[in-house]
Formats: C-alpha cells, structure tokens, sequence
C-alpha cells in the first residue's frame, strides 16, 4: 500500500528535462510530470550568437509545465518557435524548434572583418 503512494500517478506526463545546455544530447533525463488539468511538454531553445567566432548556438531547456501556449519569438540571429505536446517524451528535439537567420550572421561576419582589415592598415 505504501508503494502506491510513493510511485508517480498512472497516467502521469513523462518529459524530458534539461537546464540551459548546449547539445542535445545532454538532454536525456526523465521526469514524470505533477498531475494537473494539462500538463504538457516545452522544448525550447535560445539563441545566442558570438561574434569572436561567428556562430550561434542554442542553450537548450526542457520542462514539464502544467500550462502551455505556442508562440513565435523573434531574435536579430533567428526565430524560436515554442511549441507544446502532451505525449511521453514527446519534447525529444527541442533544439530543432529553433531557425537561424543568415542575413544578421553573415552582416556581423562582414563587419568583423571589415573592421579587423581596416585596424591592419592603420
């Protein structure tokens, strides 16, 4: 009887969970969602661009919300698309949620080197 109460609700939301990485692969661990009226699953991912090296890169998070409401942000790199499920497991990809915008990071490239080619002939 004691087990009962200690093992997670039948039926309960199971989601894959992970705080600001920078690869997927780290984003394996599992949980079991509280129980709530809709629980579902968020992939998201946050673009980050760094000039020294010209790229950008996703910071990856993973959770269980107990509400969830799609939306489109925009960024000057890229646009990240926040999208919900409610299946087991079912935020397995939320890097890819993510798309990049190669005008923004072509024109920082440019003017990187614009700028190191001028500093060179001063």
């Amino acid at each position: 009887a004691i087990k009962m109460f200690l093992s997670p609700a039948a039926g309960s939301l199971k989601c894959y969970t992970c705080n600001n990485e920078l690869s997927n692969k780290n984003c394996n661990t599992t949980k079991d969602c509280e129980t709530s009226m809709h629980p579902s699953c968020i992939p998201t991912a946050l673009p980050i661009f760094f000039s020294a090296v010209a790229q950008v890169i996703n910071i990856i998070t993973k959770e269980c919300s107990a509400s969830c409401e799609s939306s489109l942000s925009n960024f000057t790199v890229g646009k990240r698309n926040i999208s919900c499920c409610s299946t087991d497991l079912c935020n397995v990809s939320g890097a890819h949620s993510f798309r990049t915008s190669y005008g923004p990071v072509v024109l920082a490239v440019f003017t990187s080197l614009a700028c190191l080619f001028l500093k060179g002939s001063l």
